[in-house]
């Protein structure tokens, strides 16, 4: 089970991962917490009047198609997106958000449909951001606040006793999509390549906080499901331009340079090995024949 904030979100965040998973026989379900409503239109070639009034309609629609790509199921939570906010932080912008942000329902009941997923899905691992969202995106940080509380109380028999028998996933990761190293190994091999390189002035906004590297416990070796990845990212055309940066990088070099997707371990009920190449590990041999 992956866990994102919008559509669009599980494309460009794991979407190899999940693919490889897919193809090799596993049951993927992508939980979206809004819908994407206060979204801007990213792509200018679908920056038009008529596309504004129905994006709403139209991120379902671009979402199905991309479930359709990567193999996957979906469910939607069904809050109401909070809207980026530039340099958000909880204390200076919370009260500036929409009365029916996503960012400003409380924990218990914004958490209280993924805890019934997740006792209805009954899934074994559990990907989603880290606690400051990736991004400082006040519905990213939200998705990790409800998805820690989801993954601590689903497998609790005295918490949200409305929604079943419980059920405790064995692992929760945090995916890692920026780090100093895979963006200069990037940087440097289409430089080496005799390209212009998408990454220049990443690496200076990549210190502190922003450089996860660190973190990274799991590597996921999904290189073969790159083209599957990109392929679901164009389907979410009002978000992606596809002759943006997004694109700019040649699958070959993104193969030879950084063949995996990154991701922290950080909740298991299992004793784990680090560092780790699989989201599985540890629950293959654990499963019954």
């Amino acid at each position: 089970m992956a866990v994102h904030a919008h559509p669009d979100d599980e494309s460009s965040k794991g979407a190899a991962t999940m693919a490889r998973y897919v193809r090799e026989g596993a049951d993927v379900l992508v939980v979206t917490c809004t819908g994407g409503e206060r979204g801007d239109v990213l792509n200018p070639k679908m920056d038009r009047p008529e596309v504004w009034r129905a994006l709403p309609e139209i991120r379902r629609d671009e979402m199905a198609r991309a479930r359709r790509i990567l193999g996957i199921r979906q469910a939607w939570l069904g809050f109401v997106d909070s809207g980026y906010v530039e340099g958000y932080t909880e204390a200076d912008h919370f009260e500036k958000l929409p009365e029916d942000a996503f960012a400003r329902e409380p924990l218990e009941v914004a958490s209280a449909p993924l805890v019934r997923l997740i006792r209805e899905f009954r899934p074994h691992v559990v990907t989603t951001y880290d606690e400051d969202g990736g991004y400082p995106h006040p519905d990213h940080i939200m998705c990790n606040r409800v998805s820690v509380e989801a993954f601590d109380a689903a497998g609790d028999p005295e918490r949200y006793k409305e929604f079943g028998q419980a059920w405790q996933p064995r692992k929760l990761y945090y995916q890692i999509s920026f780090s100093r190293s895979r963006i200069t190994a990037l940087h440097e091999a289409m430089i080496a390549a005799g390209r212009e390189s998408p990454y220049a002035g990443w690496l200076d906004r990549l210190e502190g906080s922003w450089d996860k590297g660190g973190r990274i416990t799991t590597r996921v070796d999904c290189a073969d499901y790159f083209e599957v990845r990109d392929d679901a990212l164009r389907a979410h055309a009002t978000q992606v331009d596809p002759d943006g940066q997004w694109f700019s990088v040649p699958l070959e070099i993104q193969r030879k340079v950084w063949p995996t997707e990154d991701y922290e371990l950080v909740r298991t009920t299992l004793e784990s090995v680090i560092p780790e190449d699989d989201l599985f590990s540890g629950i293959r041999t654990a499963m019954p024949s």
